[in-house]
């Protein structure tokens, strides 16, 4: 953590702090002299990093140039990795069954730091650049609610009325330096566990998302010609290494990022939901959380059993979506973690996954704890299943249903026998009429 004092400024200051989610952007930095102008508080920047590109001193630099009273910049990329995207790879979280949820799971850890700034600050209020449109806004309102109560929260870009023109106006007469970066059609967000893109020619979802729209993978067409094998050694269903060497978390995404994405692997093309209630077309790359939950689920599918497993994937769905609609910190997601980490306990062993131009194949397994025999399920010689058993089992097995279909039968005769009689009565007086 590397904290930093604008000098010239009193720390006795009679004037409130506030907190503010810095990215070194345009946005947030022309929040830094709206904030001080309408509300008069004093400004504390705080850039966090979960694995986006950038440049953290620069930031802090930029902010305490534009006014801010003090700055802030946060390596998080490992309490990321381990509290935030291992917990959500033990729940095999995929919002509606497609997305890693790699912006979603970054917001509750960014508020929560926002939220211990904050504290040890003594500020009143935690700023964010949210849009009124968005599902981040939901996100760190809710987080901040729920880890401080007490703190009001502005979010500047749900209450001012500027377009960005107007806003770049704003930064020359107030003299804010503005980024210069290279212009970009898109709307994108980074970290660790995947990249977002949205905007532009991308919300035409009749469209085929530009090339130039990706900056992880390959185009599967431009992938090696040969594959390419990782094995993912896992504990406890944690991932703890690559091709059977150790690596740190942070690391070990970073690898296997670059090694899945270069063979064009993690790509997703979603028309998805948003908490606000429309729908939006959105394109992620996620190379490793891809390869990685894919990887967990072939492990799980032969240390755990079959009711465990089933019953599992309601509460991997609930996780997911709380944790997209921003309820991390819910007690509930806290009971979900809880009976997904005993779940893990056997979740041990080494998974082998072939990447080919854009595919990720699970092709090998083994465990310590595997239950699956090949004594029991083999049809070769060595075959050690009791043939015998599978007539009374069935029998057993079927019984209710024969029960109840015999039940249903018999209700059915004496309820027709009636009609039938007179249906027959019916022929008898037709017949009669005729002669």
């Amino acid at each position: 953590m590397q904290s930093s004092n604008k000098k010239g400024k009193s720390s006795s200051s009679t004037k409130n702090k506030i907190v503010l989610a810095y990215s070194g952007g345009l946005d947030t930095s022309v929040a830094i002299k709206w904030l001080e102008d309408k509300y008069g508080l004093e400004v504390v920047a705080v850039s966090i990093d979960v694995g986006q590109p950038g440049d953290m001193k620069a930031n802090m630099e930029r902010a305490k140039g534009i006014g801010a009273v003090s700055a802030y910049a946060l390596d998080a990329k490992e309490v990321f990795a381990e509290e935030y995207c291992w917990p959500a790879l033990k729940a095999n979280a995929l919002y509606q069954g497609v997305y890693p949820l790699s912006t979603s799971i970054a917001r509750p850890l960014i508020a929560k730091l926002l939220v211990d700034v904050a504290r040890k600050e003594g500020a009143s209020h935690i700023a964010h650049g949210c849009t009124a449109k968005g599902n981040d806004q939901v996100r760190f309102d809710v987080s901040i609610g729920a880890l401080a109560p007490d703190l009001k929260i502005i979010a500047p870009m749900r209450e001012w009325v500027m377009t960005r023109e107007e806003e770049i106006d704003y930064a020359k007469e107030n003299g804010i330096p503005i980024p210069v970066k290279k212009a970009c059609p898109y709307s994108t967000d980074e970290n660790l566990w995947g990249r977002s893109c949205e905007c532009g020619v991308i919300e035409d979802a009749s469209k085929e998302p530009p090339e130039d729209s990706h900056e992880w993978t390959v185009s599967p067409l431009k992938a090696p010609n040969k594959p390419t094998y990782v094995e993912i050694g896992f504990e406890k269903g944690v991932p703890v290494s690559l091709d059977g060497k150790k690596l740190p978390s942070v690391e070990l995404i970073v690898r296997l990022n670059k090694l899945a994405g270069g063979n064009g692997v993690g790509r997703i093309d979603h028309v998805e939901d948003r908490l606000v209630g429309i729908k939006s077309r959105e394109t992620y790359e996620c190379p490793a959380a891809v390869v990685l939950i894919k990887a967990h689920q072939a492990l799980e599918g032969m240390v755990l059993t079959r009711d465990t497993l089933s019953y599992k994937k309601g509460v991997e769905q609930r996780f997911a979506e709380m944790s997209y609609d921003g309820l991390w910190f819910s007690p509930l997601v806290e009971a979900l973690n809880a009976f997904v980490d005993k779940t893990q306990e056997y979740v041990t062993g080494t998974i082998r996954v072939k990447l080919y131009k854009g595919s990720a194949e699970v092709v090998g397994r083994e465990s310590p704890y595997s239950l699956y025999n090949e004594g029991l399920a083999t049809y070769a010689k060595g075959d050690e299943f009791d043939h015998t058993s599978a007539k009374g089992f069935i029998y057993v097995w079927g019984l209710p249903l024969k029960t109840v279909a015999a039940a249903h039968r018999s209700k059915v005769k004496i309820v027709e026998a009636p009609a039938k009689k007179k249906v027959a009565a019916a022929k008898t007086a037709v017949k009669k009429a005729k002669k």
